[in-house]
């Protein structure tokens, strides 16, 4: 699809789109919903086969950032920003264009506010607030999000357990991470903390290894029999060829938008495989970085909201089992719902 057909089908408030003649970069920010307050969500660098799927990447992202917000209780609406590169850039050249995003995201006057992404560190965080006032995750302020967002990994994780088998005790339990990066490696070794056997799995194996947990070959994760899977990486690996390979008694992972569309819910379901929905299992980082650099939180009152994760979760596989419905489909009336409350001020 070109620009001009997925500007036409999109349901979201606002796209900018902007081509950047030194680096041969096309810019995206999209602003999904600001209906809760301003839109937030972070910022992926990546190559891509071509301009328009960075585009649609923006798009997609930025409506999981919506029912990622609004499911957490958060006071903001969702939007992504995306810089579809040749080829990732490195040094000065890096920087540049980095200094000249943060200047499109402050002429958006805090309509949009931004965070770290695939290949976006706190380092790269901190050149970009150099042209920006609306950055958080920098290495001065927050830190990188993706302590939060493991963290609420393992209370959606324990909720799950205890949803299947009526105690939220993680011992003689099993969890396969998918993705020891900087979310999967700290997941597993909290999980591991907790008292479950932990298996971890990583395209690239001194990752995995790392973690000190048993590893699993990329190729047989999804036959693995454990109690929970937990993709921890890229999205769309939940699927019509994939969902039938499963071995596992429940989903709950930090990976975003981990459906290939959402039909997928009803065929995880129709296998008996509990599915917990991804924005809501990976909302911690959003809640940590803005509890802490907006509101002001302290550690603890961070861990409360944290550990809220898991009790929502709670609260909607209830809801999905009193209902007949599927936990996605319970999630996305949570968020229907507050998406329709009048807008705190």
């Amino acid at each position: 699809m070109d620009f001009e057909d997925l500007l036409a089908g999109w349901d979201g408030e606002h796209a900018v789109v902007r081509f950047d003649p030194e680096s041969g970069a096309w810019i995206f920010v999209c602003l999904h919903s600001t209906s809760r307050g301003p839109a937030g969500g972070g910022t992926r660098m990546r190559v891509y086969p071509a301009p328009a799927d960075g585009l649609a990447d923006a798009m997609r992202l930025s409506g999981a950032m919506t029912r990622k917000m609004a499911a957490a209780g958060m006071p903001r609406g969702g939007g992504k920003g995306v810089l579809a590169v040749p080829e990732l850039p490195a040094g000065q050249a890096r920087k540049r264009l980095l200094r000249r995003y943060g200047e499109l995201v402050a002429s958006l006057g805090g309509s949009y506010r931004t965070a770290g992404d695939m290949n976006i560190s706190p380092e790269d965080l901190d050149v970009v607030a150099e042209t920006c006032p609306w950055v958080y995750g920098t290495t001065h302020r927050g830190g990188n999000s993706g302590r939060g967002t493991a963290r609420g990994g393992l209370h959606a994780i324990r909720a799950t357990i205890e949803h299947l088998f009526g105690t939220p005790d993680f011992a003689g339990r099993s969890v396969l991470v998918q993705g020891a990066g900087s979310v999967g490696a700290v997941l597993a070794r909290e999980l591991a903390e907790a008292g479950a056997r932990v298996l971890v799995s990583d395209v690239e194996q001194e990752r995995a290894s790392a973690t000190g947990c048993e590893t699993v070959p990329p190729e047989q994760v999804l036959e693995t029999d454990v109690d929970v899977y937990s993709p921890c990486a890229v999205g769309g690996t939940l699927n019509t060829a994939s969902i039938p390979r499963l071995a596992c008694r429940a989903i709950a992972g930090c990976a975003n938008n981990q459906l290939a569309e959402p039909a997928d819910a009803q065929r995880l379901h129709d296998r008996g495989i509990l599915y917990a929905p991804d924005y809501v299992v990976n909302a911690g980082g959003i809640i940590q970085l803005i509890g802490l650099e907006d509101e002001g939180w302290s550690e603890a009152q961070l861990e409360e909201r944290l550990a809220g994760i898991g009790d929502t979760l709670s609260e909607l596989f209830v809801e999905a089992a009193a209902n007949g419905i599927t936990p996605a489909e319970a999630a996305e009336q949570l968020v229907s719902r507050r998406l329709a409350e009048p807008r705190a001020v």
